[in-house]
């Protein structure tokens, strides 16, 4: 080994020991007859001295000619540092060394490889391997490792068998769009790969493999945003003989178990909501419950009073911002503007203010009397001191502006709190929901979901209104991992494919083996998926994903170090009958 301890490990235990450490080479301060080298590697920093001395001068010019990210070994003996650094673990010590050897000269560094870099996020991404030697890199590569760890150890400790999915499979036309790959041996024929493991977990229930995970790869060709990457990872699950409750327990422990050995943090008990019940009262199926800010319905107090947009509006709701009614008019038109926005989409917004000395100001005092508005102040709950914001509009667009307008109320006041973890089961989501561009039902999650069995017989009658046996974890407004209890018999998955457009044919030629597997006796199963990436940002505090991957793709879903996606040779597209077709 070229180190006996790493730059993370010496302490005043050490002293006087002869030790040999490796790294790069941080920072060089230079005194003349005295030299400091910061020396890190993944582990920490350790202090290196030079100190001027007749048979040491020869050493001295050595550490004098280092650059920042030299790779070298220094040995020598571990002494007290007489000025100390209680902000790293081994700023008692310092090594006063007495051999240097350059293992490998660096270039100048494209930016400073500190916590504080000077590299924008371009930079950074075209050189990641340098990126990935700061600490706050570091840190969550490593945050990321203990999680993985956790899972395995607490799945295995629940009698789950790891299994590995083929990564070439059939493209499939639902969903997302598939990356697929072409076959040089089978011209003109493509695989895709996975957006998910789903029909090969489900064969595994099939093969009584009754509980099943994998951290597994995941690809979709889809639009990017700082929670998505083309390729992901999620923790695959799957388990046999078992019902919804089954599932939500087993998998609220894992959610519990992450949070207590990684983050040192109790997890509460997790709430349930259906699906109506979160659009309802919160415009989404993901609400963020670190913060209250429900919505309240207005439109038996609003209408009819002759305020023509509330009149004509299918729904008035609004939401009470507790303690903002001293927001400034100025405050208030540029929160008017935002909702008008075209990515909020609101026409313009209503407020009513709570004073302290209890009447209330709003912006339609022409058409609602004092008793009007408290009328709306009690629907609300306020009291004096908040502010009432209230929009209309149809239905699911109301709903919709309102949820972005309550998520950024929440931000404003400082309510959304990283520190703090409010866990949430979504269920009974819609089992179908209608596509105008196709003009036709869509899986709301994937056309292998258990409908509710109740609700089976309005497939044919009001499709629409039919629930499905899936739910959703959400922490902090963020969907963290959706599943469902699946369909088990052909009849069921066929009733489900003809709902779907599908005719039996294209049933058959995408599905076939599913449902032929199905006729060999598959128990009731079913299962989640949680997006890894997105939990490790969760516990890392982190609104984007990408820094919890080694190596990601920027926004463009490309990888600007390797300059990946490229073009191939003619040769190649030729050989994989490619090249032909195009020229078609």
């Amino acid at each position: 080994m070229l180190r006996t301890h790493t730059c993370g490990e010496l302490r005043l235990d050490h002293i006087n020991q002869e030790v040999i450490l490796a790294g790069w080479v941080q920072r060089v301060r230079n005194k003349g007859g005295l030299i400091w080298v910061d020396l890190r590697d993944r582990y920490g920093i350790t202090q290196l001295i030079f100190e001027e001395d007749s048979s040491e001068k020869e050493l001295l010019e050595k550490a004098a000619d280092l650059g920042r990210e030299f790779v070298v070994q220094a040995s020598g003996r571990v002494i007290e540092r007489t000025s100390k650094n209680d902000k790293i673990p081994t700023g008692s010590i310092e090594i006063k060394v007495s051999k240097l050897d350059v293992l490998n000269a660096a270039k100048i560094p494209p930016f400073i490889i500190e916590d504080e870099t000077d590299g924008g996020d371009e930079l950074r991404m075209k050189y990641r391997y340098l990126d990935l030697r700061r600490n706050v890199v570091r840190e969550k590569l490593q945050l990321r490792h203990k999680m993985m760890q956790e899972t395995r150890k607490y799945m295995d400790a629940q009698n789950f068998i790891e299994v590995e999915t083929p990564v070439l499979i059939k493209s499939t036309p639902e969903g997302a769009r598939d990356f697929v790959v072409p076959s040089r041996v089978n011209p003109g024929e493509f695989y895709a790969l996975p957006q998910s493991p789903q029909t090969f977990k489900q064969l595994l229930m099939v093969s009584g493999f009754d509980r099943y995970f994998q951290i597994v790869k995941c690809f979709r060709d889809e639009d990017l945003r700082a929670d998505r990457q083309p390729e992901f990872t999620q923790i695959d699950c799957e388990m046999a003989f078992v019902e919804q409750e089954d599932i939500l327990s087993t998998f609220e422990g894992l959610t519990k178990h992450l949070f207590a050995n990684v983050k040192g943090v109790e997890l509460e008990e997790v709430k349930r909501m259906t699906f109506a019940e979160a659009m309802k009262y919160y415009g989404n199926d993901k609400p963020d419950l670190r913060f209250d800010m429900k919505f309240v319905e207005l439109n038996d107090l609003a209408k009819g009073k002759g305020f023509g947009i509330f009149d004509d509006a299918e729904l008035v709701v609004g939401i009470c911002a507790k303690g903002a009614a001293e927001y400034t008019r100025k405050q208030l038109d540029a929160l008017t503007d935002w909702v008008k926005r075209p990515q909020i989409g609101a026409k313009g917004m209503v407020y009513a203010k709570y004073n302290a000395d209890g009447t209330i100001k709003s912006t339609v005092d022409k058409f609602y009397a004092q008793e009007d508005l408290q009328a709306w102040a009690k629907a609300f709950d306020a009291e004096p001191g908040d502010l009432m914001l209230i929009l209309s509009g149809d239905t699911g667009k109301v709903r919709k502006q309102l949820s972005e307008l309550r998520l950024k109320m929440g931000e404003d006041l400082g309510l959304r709190d990283r520190n703090v973890f409010k866990p949430l089961w979504v269920v009974d989501f819609p089992l179908l929901e209608w596509d105008e561009e196709t003009n036709r039902y869509h899986a709301m999650h994937h056309p292998f979901t258990s409908p509710k069995s109740e609700d089976i017989a309005l497939l044919d009658s009001d499709p629409g209104a039919v629930r499905a046996n899936a739910y959703d974890l959400v922490i902090n407004g963020v969907e963290i991992g959706g599943g469902s209890i699946r369909i088990h018999d052909r009849a069921t998955q066929q009733l489900m494919f003809k709902h779907l457009g599908f005719t039996d044919e294209e049933a058959q030629n995408q599905f076939g083996f599913l449902m032929e597997a199905f006729e060999y006796g598959a128990p009731p199963h079913g299962g989640i998926a949680f997006g890894f990436d997105r939990l490790c940002a969760i516990f890392g505090g982190s609104d984007s994903i990408r820094d919890y991957i080694a190596f990601p793709k920027n926004n463009s879903g490309r990888d600007v170090m390797i300059d990946s996606p490229s073009t191939i040779a003619d040769e190649q597209l030729k050989e994989l009958s490619i090249l032909v077709n195009l020229k078609k």
